[in-house]
């Protein structure tokens, strides 16, 4: 039997009572939760907790930093907010943070989409477009206005990265938008891996660890094949993981 990685994702947060209870609630869409399965893993939650970080990871074999509605706080990158709607999430950015720091120690695989991918780059210290319709004027619809299970635009795939080997080294691929921030100035180390048609960077990457994968879409949604092929070798990535760490111990 195909052993089945278990992956760490990171949750919404809300206190106003907005949306499931009037008391403050950790969340997620449920198909982050189904493209880990279908892609083999097993998927686990993890609340905000950063003195539990070391014990979730010793849980698991790789971790997804998902989206949301949420802003990285401009401070991070050396800015005061300038953006309109910007969203901050203190406690999210802060577990996040100690998170991936943690994570790539152990050089465990990372996906970060959207909101992910902003955080990554903001780690390795890159900056963020803070609300893009102000700051880089497009005639590519970002936040598109049809539904998030249909593409909005392609994005390019940069040959000789990661993306291209999970994609099948494809040219181009459809994926859905929905983001008023993006990377602006990639951090050190990381590589450029997919562009929008307007030059926007949709992705993001650093060779140095073994998976390390920002995307600015949402391919959780399966828009193409190309998307559960990124999920396929983020899961495949996370079992060489469990295996490298089994073999360690046995080892000893």
């Amino acid at each position: 039997m195909t052993y089945k990685p278990v992956i760490g994702l990171t949750m919404e947060y809300d206190n106003k009572g907005e949306y499931f209870s009037k008391f403050p609630w950790f969340a997620m869409r449920e198909n982050y939760f189904k493209a880990t399965v279908k892609a083999g893993g097993s998927p686990i939650a993890f609340p905000y907790e950063k003195e539990a970080v070391e014990t979730y990871l010793d849980l698991v074999d790789g971790v997804i930093i998902t989206g949301g509605d949420f802003d990285i706080d401009p401070s991070l990158y050396g800015e005061t907010v300038t953006g309109k709607n910007v969203k901050i999430v203190p406690a999210r950015t802060q577990f996040e943070i100690a998170l991936l720091e943690k994570a790539l120690e152990r050089n465990m695989p990372v996906l970060g989409i959207c909101g992910g991918q902003q955080l990554m780059n903001v780690f390795f210290g890159g900056s963020l477009y803070q609300h893009l319709p102000d700051e880089y004027p497009s005639t590519i619809l970002h936040e598109q206005p049809n539904p998030r299970t249909e593409p909005g635009h392609d994005v390019a795939i940069q040959t000789g990265t990661l993306l291209a080997t999970c994609v099948g080294d494809r040219e181009t691929i459809p994926v859905n938008s929905a983001h008023h921030q993006a990377v602006k100035k990639p951090g050190k180390g990381l590589v450029i891996n997919a562009l929008a048609p307007d030059g926007l960077i949709e992705g993001i990457e650093h060779p140095d660890y073994c998976f390390c994968l920002g995307l600015q879409w949402h391919p959780e949604f399966f828009i193409s094949d190309a998307d559960e092929a990124i999920f396929q070798h983020f899961i495949g990535a996370a079992r060489t993981y469990h295996d490298t760490q089994n073999n360690r111990h046995t080892t000893r």
